[in-house]
Order: C-alpha cells, then sequence, then structure tokens
C-alpha cells in the first residue's frame, strides 16, 4: 500500500499544505533546515503513529500552536484506500484514526502501511549502547511477528515490576516473578535466536556484495541467559544472581541485557571499521531488513531514505542503489548540489523544500 497525498497542519515547519504524492519514488530536494526530514518523519508516523526522532510528541506540533494533525490517503492494487490521521495535542493526548475508526493500539497500523526508514540515527546501531541493537532487531521481528510484540509488552511489565521488588527488598514475591519473567523471556530468546539465523542468510552476502569487503560478516547474537536450556534451567540460574540483583536493585540477566554483535573475519567490526564503513554497514543493515519482511511476509514496504547517499563515495553508492530492495514505494531527501537526476526516472516526482514549504518539479 502507498501513500497517494499527504495533508499537514501546523506539523513541525509544515503549518499548512496537502501534497500530491502519487507516484512510486518521490525525491524531496532542499538545504538542511528546510523540512525534508520532517516531511519523512511525518510519513513515519503515519505507519507506526510515532517519531524516529524523538519520544516526546509534543515536539512535532508547531511553534506557539496547541496541536497538530498528518493525515495520509494510501492505496493499493487491490483497490483498498485507507486515510490515516494522526493528531497531536500539546497536553499530551494523541488520536490515532484510521478511516475515522479510533485505533487504540499502534500496531494496527502496521497491517496497513509498514515502512522502513534510514537515517543517520542508524550509526548506533553498530557504535551504539546494547540497547540499540535490541531495538533493531525488535524492530525486525515486530514488523512480520506480531506476537512478538506482544511477549515484549509482556516480558517489560513482568520485569518493571520484579524490579520494584529488588528496590524493595521483598524475597517472598520475588519467586513467583522471576518465573513468569524466565518464561516470558525464553520465548523472546527463542525467536531472536530464530530471526538471527534467518536475517545472518540475508545480510551476510548483502554485505559482501554492497562493501566490498572480503571475509565473513554476520550478527551474532549473545544471549545473558545460557542457551537450549529448560525453564527450571534458568530460574535456577537467575536465583544464583539474587544477591546481586538485590545489590544493583535491578534484574541483571534477561533478554532486556541481550547483545546483538556485529562481526567481520571473527572481530567486532565496530573496533576495526572505518567510519564510512560504519555508515555503509548501517544502510545494508536497513536493506537487509527491508529483504527479510519481504522474504517472511510477501509484503513490499514503504522506504524512507533521509540524505542517506551523501556520505558515501560514487562506488559504494552505486552499489547501495543496485542492492535497494523492492518496495511499495520509496521517499528520498536529497541537498541541492547533489547528483539526485542521476538517479531519478520518468515516474520520479520531485518537490523543492523551502522554509517548509513545496513546490513540485514540473516534468521535462
Amino acid at each position: 500500500m502507498a501513500f497517494v497525498s499527504v495533508t499537514y497542519h501546523d506539523f513541525r515547519n509544515i503549518r499548512g499544505a496537502t501534497l500530491d504524492i502519487d507516484a512510486p519514488v518521490v525525491y524531496l530536494v532542499g538545504e538542511n533546515g528546510q523540512g525534508k526530514t520532517n516531511f519523512i518523519e511525518s510519513i513515519y508516523l503515519l505507519c507506526y503513529g510515532s517519531s524516529f526522532r524523538t519520544r516526546k510528541d509534543a515536539r512535532l506540533i508547531a511553534f506557539g500552536q496547541d496541536a497538530a494533525q498528518v493525515r495520509g490517503r494510501s492505496h493499493n492494487e487491490g483497490g483498498i484506500d485507507r486515510d490515516i490521521a494522526v493528531k497531536i495535542f500539546r497536553q499530551g493526548k494523541k488520536e490515532i484514526r484510521v478511516d475515522g475508526r479510533l485505533i487504540l493500539d499502534r500496531m494496527d497500523l502496521i497491517e496497513n502501511v509498514p515502512c522502513i526508514v534510514f537515517s543517520h540515527q542508524d550509526l548506533s546501531f553498530i557504535t551504539g549502547s546494547p540497547e540499540m541493537g535490541r531495538r533493531f532487531f525488535n524492530q525486525t521481528l515486530s514488523l512480520f511477528d506480531p506476537l512478538f510484540v506482544g511477549l515484549l509488552r509482556s516480558y517489560r511489565k513482568l520485569l518493571k515490576s520484579r524490579n520494584v521488588l529488588l528496590k524493595e527488598r521483598n524475597r517472598s514475591l520475588l519467586p513467583a516473578y522471576t518465573r513468569n519473567l524466565v518464561e516470558v523471556g525464553l520465548q523472546i530468546q527463542t525467536r531472536r535466536g530464530r530471526v538471527i539465523e534467518g536475517f545472518n542468510a540475508t545480510f551476510s552476502p548483502l554485505f559482501t556484495r554492497i562493501s566490498g569487503l572480503g571475509g565473513k560478516t554476520f550478527i551474532r547474537y549473545r544471549s545473558s541467559w545460557p542457551n537450549g536450556v529448560s525453564a527450571e534451567d534458568v530460574v535456577e540460574f537467575m536465583h544464583g544472581r539474587e544477591n546481586r540483583d538485590f545489590t544493583f536493585e535491578t534484574t541483571t540477566a534477561g533478554p532486556h541485557r541481550d547483545r546483538f554483535i556485529l562481526m567481520h573475519q571473527g572481530r567486532e567490526f565496530s573496533h576495526i571499521a572505518s567510519t564510512g564503513q560504519i555508515r555503509l554497514c548501517s544502510l545494508i543493515l536497513r536493506v537487509a531488513q527491508a529483504n527479510f519482511f519481504y522474504g517472511n511476509t510477501g509484503r513490499l514496504p514503504v522506504l524512507l531514505l533521509d540524505d542517506v547517499l551523501l556520505e558515501l563515495d560514487s562506488v559504494k553508492r552505486e552499489r547501495f542503489i543496485q542492492e535497494l530492495p523492492r518496495s511499495e514505494q520509496a521517499f528520498f531527501t536529497f541537498l541541492p548540489d547533489e547528483p539526485f537526476r542521476k538517479y531519478s526516472s520518468d515516474d520520479t516526482m520531485i518537490y523543492r523544500v523551502v522554509s517548509g514549504e513545496f513546490q513540485r518539479e514540473k516534468s521535462s
């Protein structure tokens, strides 16, 4: 399902506009700070009901205004139309509607227009904290496994409750919460173990083709719980860590402590790679994510590519363009002096962006 139009009301610096985006590929061209990334963010908002840039919804509202709204109309080849609207209020309330129906769970939006965003923040999947690696693979699983989302939510609730017991020094209730945490956590661990095997089958050859680097490259999944053991064994393992947990007043082992490590020729890639190689690798991870999603669902995602070609040399840029995944629709942002016309085709729609205003270029 692709978007055919989007309408704004006081979203960031896009005060009011309705844009025709009924094209398989849309380019947004402009200097930094003009609103290109705000547009990318708005499409992501329509897909997932949240921003990939901030967790504070109030930042999406134009300065001095009390609310913001983004409304998108989408269509697929089967003739199904969807009207998706997200309205954010300064006081913290948010309303998401699909065809006028109030959506209470943001996961319901994925069924409409799943999307994958490529941004500079993706570097943190490789160089950031272990939490960022977990976030990437949680996203990967959540795109095609709704049950995984429910497991994550249950695990986080149990983890929060168990940590409260640790802070309160409550040893009597701790065993019951530990067992529940283990039962849910093992399901997460099992799903992560399965997904990493399939993901590597997609990622590893893709990395070799685009990067031009020889040697074996793969993602290693390092669980903080023992692998291949029973729930009873993990409960016993957690019991042996109780004194440590009480000392730190937090649960020190579990899926929330798992790590995903990018390995190249037996070493951690982040320790030996240049900044440019890490940047390219972060893009390859997203390409693999899109291909993996399609392979598991048969559905094509919408791609959001925010200034991703800027830092690649000409050779790697060409390789990356050639390996771009199939998509329902793709949105790219470019600076004016980039050779964006080199990558365009007759059905590419181009908008010039200046101070939150969008001017469509006429077809030649």
